[in-house]
């Protein structure tokens, strides 16, 4: 299997309010790079997405160093909350529903196909990789041609 280390982050101005994704795939001397923006969304959803654009990128299965500065990405992963959540119909609790199920459930698969080892990094910290991320994914949150994300939660 091929490693490969990658970077994310999602941004949003506003929560929700337009909102960008910046990730930064790795493998040997190549190098990656992608964003995207949308109108209206949130944090948290840029963050997962951020996740999946990198996945989604690979044509085969991977072991994956992934990197992020999103705890609820991150715990969320590697401690396994997310897949206990989609266990559980997609509550959180017996009272609370899991937000942004339907991106949980699309990176939930890319995991199954993937070997993906989770590394929180502390954001804005001087990281080179995650500061990178920041700066796509905040350019992205400018770019006025990009779609809606029709998924946001109800609040």
């Amino acid at each position: 299997m091929k490693e490969i280390t990658l970077y994310t982050d999602g941004a949003c101005s506003g929560n929700p309010g337009p909102g960008g994704c910046g990730t930064v795939l790795l493998f040997g001397a190549h190098r990656k790079e992608f964003s995207s923006g949308y109108r209206l969304t949130t944090n948290n959803r840029m963050e997962i997405l951020s996740v999946i654009i990198g996945l989604e990128a690979l044509n085969q299965p991977c072991r994956v160093a992934l990197y992020s500065d999103s705890r609820y990405v991150i715990d969320a992963v590697a401690k396994g909350w997310a897949k206990r959540w989609q266990a559980n119909n997609w509550m959180r609790t017996k009272k609370d529903a899991a937000l942004n199920t339907d991106l949980w459930a699309r990176l939930l698969l890319l995991l199954e196909k993937h070997e993906v080892t989770c590394h929180w990094v502390k954001g804005h910290a001087g990281n080179p990789e995650n500061e990178r991320c920041d700066e796509l994914a905040r350019a992205a949150i400018l770019r006025t041609d990009e779609w809606q994300d029709d998924v946001i939660p109800a609040t």
